[in-house]
């Protein structure tokens, strides 16, 4: 077993150009604990978000996680076990394994290495069905799906409103999934149709064909034609790129419909109330027993990830950049050496 790794950290906040490839000490195993060499790393919005320190989350200062300086970025990873702690039963050495780690904390063990210390309840078994770059593709994006749209599993406090949320019921509902074709959102199409529900796809034209072949029922190119001016009576809107904006997402819904964004933003809750619209929302935590849910579905073809491309660890800038330029379809994955 090796002392030391290869990880990318950063060392004070920014852009892409931030983030260095060095060698660092593996992590050492604690109480709960499995050590996992890393196959693939999953970007997500929360990894620019750390990286920049938060200037572009949407999220109030109190809720942002304290990120001590030099730090490792990233949550989602698909790896091979190499150790476990003494208390830990639910693994092996051997095993493969994916996860979304420590969210939406921060640990002193984090994703863009080539090991990780994961705790044990954050994993699950990877599908023998799919590769570790779609593994790894999957937890943040398959999570939030989940919790949105089929169960919060969780009884922590909302950080983002009184209430707790609370999933609907689908079954033959119209489902409205805004940013569809990104992480998130073709995840959601999925689980939606899964559930029995009439999917709407909002995106731009070119992620059409992924989105039908996906189970999109229906497709709106945003660049074209905006939803909210030709959509109505929809049961629920999950929108996944949230904001102020979201609140124009009101009048395509039906009395006594669902507005799910993502992130923050809204504010017209007068018009949500007057409409007799239920706006709710929430912030994704990691869950391993959700995880193995989802893996079920991953593993028989119900759920697919789309990759929008990948790129080796050590080129984690690259990565950034692209994620940077934004239009992404699907996940984009970084390969661990």
């Amino acid at each position: 077993m090796p002392t030391d790794m290869k990880a990318i950290r950063l060392h004070e906040f920014g852009g892409p150009e931030v983030l260095r490839y060095e060698t660092v000490p593996v992590p050492t195993l604690k109480n709960g604990e499995v050590l996992v060499r890393v196959v693939a790393v999953g970007l997500n919005p929360p990894d620019w978000y750390l990286r920049d320190g938060y200037e572009r989350q949407q999220l109030p200062a109190e809720l942002r996680p304290t990120i001590p300086l030099p730090a490792i970025p990233g949550s989602d990873v698909s790896g091979i076990v190499e150790a476990v702690a003494d208390d830990v039963t639910t693994f092996s050495v051997g095993q493969e394994v994916f996860g979304m780690l420590r969210f939406p904390s921060f640990g002193d063990s984090a994703a863009y290495a080539q090991y990780v210390a994961a705790p044990a309840s954050d994993l699950a078994h990877k599908p023998a069905g799919i590769d570790h770059v779609h593994a790894a593709a999957s937890p943040m994006s398959g999570l939030t799906a989940w919790q949105f749209l089929i169960e919060l599993g969780h009884d922590e406090p909302n950080p983002l409103q009184s209430g707790t949320h609370r999933p609907v019921p689908l079954e033959g509902k119209t489902v409205l999934v805004n940013g569809a074709a990104g992480g998130v959102g073709h995840i959601s199409v999925q689980l939606a149709k899964w559930r029995g529900a009439r999917v709407v796809a909002v995106a731009s034209g070119r992620h059409e064909s992924l989105l039908r072949d996906l189970g999109a029922d229906d497709f709106v190119d945003y660049t074209q034609t905006r939803a909210e001016d030709g959509l109505r009576d929809v049961d629920l809107v999950l929108d996944t790129l949230g904001g102020p904006d979201t609140s124009r997402f009101l009048r395509t819904l039906k009395r006594g419909g669902a507005l799910f964004p993502v992130f923050p933003g809204f504010s017209d809750d007068r018009a949500a109330e007057e409409l007799g619209v239920t706006v709710s929302m929430t912030q994704v935590r990691s869950n391993g027993p959700q995880l193995e849910h989802l893996a079920r579905l991953l593993d028989d073809k119900t759920v697919r990830v789309a990759i929008d491309s990948t790129v080796p660890l050590e080129d984690a800038r690259t990565a950034h950049e692209r994620a940077e330029q934004g239009h992404i379809q699907g996940k984009i994955v970084l390969t661990v050496d």
